[in-house]
């Protein structure tokens, strides 16, 4: 179990390099489309589209499961490591293919939430400023309620007491009912 724990969060971490490389630059995808479409099926020249990047769930898990057989492949045949002879590393194969398509719509959340900060981020700060004066405003208010309230109990405080009505005691009371 942590083997693989470890091996699902460097998974998670590939995941990212990979979104945030292919984010940047998407030569290898462009060179193969290049290779594979003809000249009217090609993709624009302004298109950042990659094999993970700006890709849908379907294309991009073909891309993980394919990339990471690859790697589990040369592993097996070069290396005495027997990636698809035991549960084990079957188990570790599956890690870090769902791993790395994790790390991928990590990564994406996180370039999303960046431009979308940038984007907005003047209205950002009009909109905090408008937070702060409002609750400025309303620590005002509850001053002033609180110092009214205070004027209101001394007021009536200050004001004559009211007579007392003659009750019984409780002794009295208890002697009427018969208990005492």
């Amino acid at each position: 179990m942590g083997i693989e724990l470890v091996i699902f969060i460097a998974a998670i971490l590939f995941g990212i390099f990979l979104y945030w490389r292919e984010s940047n630059s998407n030569g290898i995808y462009r060179f193969i489309n290049k290779i594979l479409n003809s000249k009217e099926l090609q993709m624009a020249p302004n298109s950042k589209k990659g094999f993970i990047y700006q890709q849908s769930f379907i294309p991009r898990l073909l891309f993980v499961v394919a990339l990471v057989l690859i790697a589990a492949l040369v592993v097996e045949f070069l290396t005495p490591i027997s990636v698809f002879g035991s549960y084990n590393g079957i188990s570790a194969f599956a890690s870090f293919a769902v791993g790395t398509l994790l790390g991928t719509y990590l990564a994406n959340m996180v370039l999303k939430s960046g431009q979308v900060i940038e984007a907005q981020s003047e209205s950002l700060e009009d909109k905090f400023e408008t937070a702060v004066e409002k609750g400025k405003d309303f620590i005002e208010d509850l001053k002033t309620r609180d110092a009214k309230e205070i004027e209101d109990v001394t007021e009536d405080i200050n004001a004559e007491p009211m007579p007392k009505v003659d009750e019984k005691s409780a002794r009295d009371r208890l002697k009427d009912k018969g208990l005492m």
